[in-house]
């Protein structure tokens, strides 16, 4: 893959077999390394690691993963009563991923879609994970919450949760103009000037493709008001499951925790993790690629830990 690999000096491009199709990521750093696997989060890819992975790789073995259904992963079709993107699901497929790179335990990092694939993760096989770091996210229920008590809060969710194929097509007419819409929306300013223009091109690609604007939906209408993955949280949070490794919250100062009824942090430390620590981050939604500096500091330090 000669497309982003200027973004990654020193990583290897790697494409795994998984029970779902095939998986495209990077690895780089020492072999013999912790491993580290980060995931990236909605409209994006892996690139969106571009400016982290480099100095995480000095210590750790990184995988930087596309989710199924973004990037260059496989995009395998979804619907009709079985939604291949549940997050329990994918944690699954995810943890089959890693130990095909021969990694069974390995801390993991993940931002909006693919810290809520991690999240699952961690409870449903707490063994495997290490350490957890979850940027600007709440819990699958907390949201939901939210949404429903201020239904102008998050409309892509109520949107993109639709049934099929109601925001495909709307997305499908102009999927540039829908999808620069929401990164411009949730960054702190209000544009494009954030990104590379390298990872630009990448999302882009990707997110022109009709199977992967389906895929993307059926991401969120797993996540839907009645989807598979709020029952999953709500399941554990009457049984009173938490995470048990150690779990590093960061939040946006000018996105995530901005007039919310209470920070990321405490929605955490109220439900799954009760021992989570915190940073809030001064950036927007994208906090990897619009303050990677700080972003870098608090992984780092929490991995170090």
């Amino acid at each position: 893959m000669a497309e982003g690999d200027d973004l990654f000096p020193g990583f290897a491009p790697l494409w795994i077999e998984g029970p779902a199709g095939r998986w495209f990521g990077r690895a780089g750093g020492p072999e013999s390394a912790p491993p580290l696997l980060l995931l990236h989060g909605f409209p994006q890819s892996h690139a969106m690691w571009h400016r982290l992975a480099p100095a995480l790789a000095q210590t750790h073995r990184v995988i930087a993963l596309d989710l199924k259904g973004y990037g260059w992963s496989a995009a395998p079709d979804s619907g009709r009563g079985e939604n291949a993107y549940a997050k329990r699901r994918l944690g699954a497929e995810i943890v089959a991923v890693m130990e095909r790179l021969g990694h069974i335990r390995f801390a993991l990092a993940g931002h909006d879609r693919g810290a809520r694939i991690g999240y699952r993760l961690a409870l449903d096989e707490p063994g495997r994970i290490e350490r957890l770091a979850l940027l600007d996210i709440v819990p699958t229920d907390v949201q939901w919450a939210r949404i429903e008590a201020n239904p102008e809060a998050n409309p892509h969710w109520p949107f993109l949760s639709r049934p099929a194929p109601e925001p495909e097509t709307v997305i499908r007419r102009d999927p540039d103009g829908y999808f620069e819409g929401l990164l411009r929306d949730w960054t702190a300013a209000h544009d494009l000037t954030a990104f590379d223009a390298r990872a630009l091109t990448l999302y882009r690609q990707a997110w022109g493709v009709p199977e992967r604007i389906h895929a993307m939906c059926e991401d969120y209408r797993a996540g839907g008001a009645d989807g598979p993955d709020r029952a999953a949280d709500r399941a554990d949070l009457a049984a009173g499951r938490t995470l048990p490794m150690p779990v590093l919250v960061l939040a946006s100062e000018a996105y995530f925790d901005r007039d919310k009824p209470e920070t990321a942090l405490a929605a955490w430390q109220r439900t799954f993790a009760p021992r989570a620590q915190g940073a809030r981050i001064a950036s927007g939604h994208f906090m990897a690629e619009e303050a990677p500096e700080p972003t870098l500091r608090a992984l780092q330090a929490f991995l170090a830990a």
